[in-house]
């Protein structure tokens, strides 16, 4: 079973709800470890001390702040359990809002929430009524050492929680060189919408994967010698950039065509109808 990270309340006007907080996501990436060159050894990492020049155990080592330079104020863990902050241990409800109003760009990290047996009415009650108004709730908890804005909101059937980061967190694109204003045709802009108005429907998380985790797997396991030998995928193309009419309306076509898989099932219904006849 899944550990919860976090325990505590969320406090709703008077009202709180006791619960716990679980990660909801977790990466899929395959991972590598670092080797010696030389003899395919696995390296290790060492924390090693230049004034006694000695390693040390992770059981000696402390958190500290350089407040100058090379000069350094030791943090225990209760200086960080004792910290005089209402969000360490509830999570606060500042306010409400349209979540079409929040940028993508704020979000963080995703975390469950799960009401204690003590808080499943009011858990309950929140999430109706955020569901009720179209509203998602803006809040601040006290979480791995720093305090988060965060946003909660239903999910499923329960809620979930956003981790958010503050404004001074969200580089600007000052430094980026973007482009003015462009001058567009009417025909481009048509174009550009007939192909948006191709391409457009449902989001179904399950219809993607993670091609590049795929193609390395099928890489890792022939070199096991457990999978067929694998060709590298073929160079993009260098030529000439197509003239911006002429590649919308391929991109057009190539929407419109239909897929393999359809392509093949349409004799076969074909077929069915000559029979029926």
């Amino acid at each position: 079973m899944a550990r919860a990270i976090w325990k505590g309340a969320i406090s709703f006007g008077m009202v709180a709800i006791p619960m716990k907080l679980y990660i909801a996501t977790e990466s899929k990436d395959i991972g590598f470890v670092q080797l010696h060159d030389s003899c395919h050894t696995r390296l290790k990492q060492r924390r090693w001390c230049p004034y006694h020049e000695q390693e040390v155990e992770y059981s000696e080592v402390v958190r500290g702040f350089e407040f100058a330079r090379d000069e350094y104020l030791v943090m225990e863990a209760e200086d960080f359990d004792n910290l005089p902050l209402k969000t360490t241990h509830t999570i606060d409800i500042l306010r409400f809002v349209d979540i079409a109003t929040i940028d993508p760009v704020h979000y963080e990290k995703s975390y469950y929430i799960e009401p204690e047996s003590v808080g499943v009415k009011p858990f309950a009650l929140l999430k109706k009524a955020l569901e009720a108004t179209d509203r998602v709730a803006i809040a601040k908890v006290a979480l791995r050492n720093k305090e988060h804005l965060c946003l909660i909101r239903p999910y499923v059937d329960g809620l979930i929680m956003e981790t958010m980061y503050y404004p001074d967190e969200i580089r600007g694109t000052a430094e980026l060189d973007l482009p003015g204003e462009v001058e567009l045709s009417e025909a481009e802009l048509q174009m550009a919408v007939m192909l948006i108005d191709q391409l457009t429907g449902e989001f179904q998380p399950g219809e993607y994967r993670d091609e590049y985790r795929d193609a390395l797997q099928q890489v890792i396991e022939a070199k096991l010698g457990s999978g067929a030998p694998i060709s590298a995928a073929p160079e993009a193309p260098q030529g000439k950039v197509r003239d911006l009419m002429e590649a919308l309306r391929a991109s057009i076509e190539a929407a419109r065509a239909p897929t393999p898989d359809a392509e093949t099932e349409e004799p076969v219904a074909a077929r069915k109808a000559r029979k029926a006849s």
